[in-house]
């Protein structure tokens, strides 16, 4: 019986957030662990899916890195870097495209339309979602990698506004028409902003921002970002983090009321953070 009585007080606190949310667009920035791991994967599509049940408009930008290095090793193809920006030559960026568009892209929408949510497909090519051109960090040729310089939503809010769920593969068209490898984080703060989107949720490979690298109760709830700077200067905010945290801030900058990371490879993130009144992660605001 009391496992019963526990069921019922979990919907009870979830109550008034399932009011609250309703009909709010909610970004979802799908990567890491969470795709390699068979089991997270399901626990992730049931998540997205109930909150689609429950009135939520879920839009999906994913990545798809291990995908890609798998696909590459398969070609016996060494994959490079540049300050975590994959470099993309025209040979990576044709794999790169058929990867993310193609296999990962596709495997989310199957999954989805296993747990009876409709959804639809496509990259930033696609009724022309982004504008892009070559980013050139420091002046250095990383090969097809782009940087979005306009998020033309109307495609994703016709989908939207027709019961579908928008899942978005992060490859964009350049100036010539060129294939371009989009950071999916980057990709997925444009989207959010121009959509007016009440969360943007980053699904990553650690609990949030940590005060003690490694040690989960250092777990940092909120952050106000105007901190960020001084959170840097003071090295709370390190390494890889550091650009994931100035997305996020970039989001909010531009109106997206909070930004959260969760830790992916944690059962039911998702659901804990936006339904419950702790929440699990780091929240931007």
């Amino acid at each position: 019986m009391q496992a019963y009585i526990n069921k019922a007080e979990t919907l009870i606190e979830a109550a008034p957030y399932i009011r609250k949310f309703s009909g709010k667009t909610v970004v979802i920035k799908y990567g890491g662990a969470a795709m390699t791991d068979p089991l997270l994967e399901q626990m992730v599509m049931d998540d997205i899916a109930l909150l689609s049940v429950l009135g939520v408009k879920p839009v999906i930008v994913h990545g798809g890195g291990p995908a890609i290095n798998a696909m590459l090793k398969r070609l016996s193809i060494e994959p490079s870097f540049e300050n975590g920006l994959r470099i993309t030559d025209p040979q990576t960026m044709e794999i790169t495209e058929m990867v993310l568009s193609g296999s990962v892209n596709k495997k989310i929408v199957q999954m989805l339309s296993d747990r009876s949510i409709r959804s639809v497909g496509l990259s930033g090519k696609d009724g022309g979602l982004f504008e892009a051109k070559l980013h050139r960090p420091d002046g250095k040729d990383i090969g097809s990698v782009g940087e979005i310089v306009a998020c033309n939503t109307e495609v994703v809010t016709a989908l939207m506004q027709n019961g579908f769920l928008p899942v978005i593969s992060p490859v964009s068209a350049g100036d010539e028409g060129d294939s371009l490898n989009i950071n999916a984080d980057i990709a997925a703060v444009k989207v959010a902003a121009a959509l007016h989107a009440t969360k943007l949720i980053f699904l990553s490979d650690v609990p949030g921002v940590l005060r003690e690298i490694g040690n989960p109760t250092s777990l940092i709830s909120t952050i106000k970002i105007d901190e960020v700077p001084e959170m840097v200067a003071d090295s709370v905010i390190t390494g890889g983090m550091i650009p994931k945290i100035t997305c996020a801030a970039e989001a909010v900058q531009k109106g997206v009321e909070s930004v959260h990371i969760l830790d992916g490879k944690s059962k039911h993130a998702l659901l804990l953070e936006i339904f419950t009144d702790k929440g699990v992660g780091t929240v931007l605001w």
